[in-house]
């Protein structure tokens, strides 16, 4: 298990939002356990990613432990040139590259993810939801946000998901911050 200093940045370079990542997106399938590994070779190879990765707390024997772990287990998203996605595939880390047909709508959905991590939302992996209510968070650290919410018996929940995946996460969200987009169900 590394240390919380040993972890990779979530996204990188560090300093730039992956809005103004350029070239074209990937989403690397990695094989088992090896998303982090992955991410540290691509900063060494200068190739920009986006791992969006969340605290794990667990008690064993006594002990509290906290782990980083990829929010979406297996994937790691990538952007650069037709150059840098061979250089990721040389890495020996990666089982399957996938490419993004609609690349503007998978940066919309990662810029969601992004700005909930940044405002320190706590997400946790959320089952995908085909249909459902979507929704925009109006007020708060979230705000501009959009997803799916899902209740429960005494929490709200506004689902993001990665379509493309067939992967969401959630983050708790006050019932009171949220607006309905649009009235019919979506498919």
């Amino acid at each position: 298990m590394l240390k919380a200093s040993e972890n990779p940045p979530i996204a990188w370079p560090e300093e730039k939002s992956i809005r103004d990542f350029a070239g074209q997106w990937w989403v690397a399938h990695t094989k088992s356990r090896n998303e982090k590994a992955l991410a540290h070779e691509l900063i060494h190879k200068n190739i920009s990613y986006f791992l969006p990765m969340n605290w794990k707390i667990s008690r064993r024997s006594g002990r509290t432990m906290r782990t980083l772990l990829p929010l979406f287990s297996g994937y790691l998203f990538f952007c650069g040139q037709e150059s840098h996605r061979l250089e990721a595939l040389r890495t020996n880390r990666i089982a399957n590259v996938i490419e993004v047909k609609n690349q503007q709508k998978l940066v919309e959905e990662l810029l969601q993810i992004e700005r909930a991590i940044r405002a320190g939302a706590i997400l946790l992996p959320h089952k995908y939801i085909e249909a459902g209510r979507r929704c925009r968070v109006i007020g708060g650290a979230l705000a501009g946000l959009e997803g799916v919410v899902v209740k429960t018996k005494n929490t709200t929940h506004l689902v993001l998901q990665i379509d493309m995946l067939g992967q969401a996460t959630s983050a708790e969200i006050d019932v009171d911050m949220i607006e309905v987009i649009d009235e019919e169900s979506i498919r």
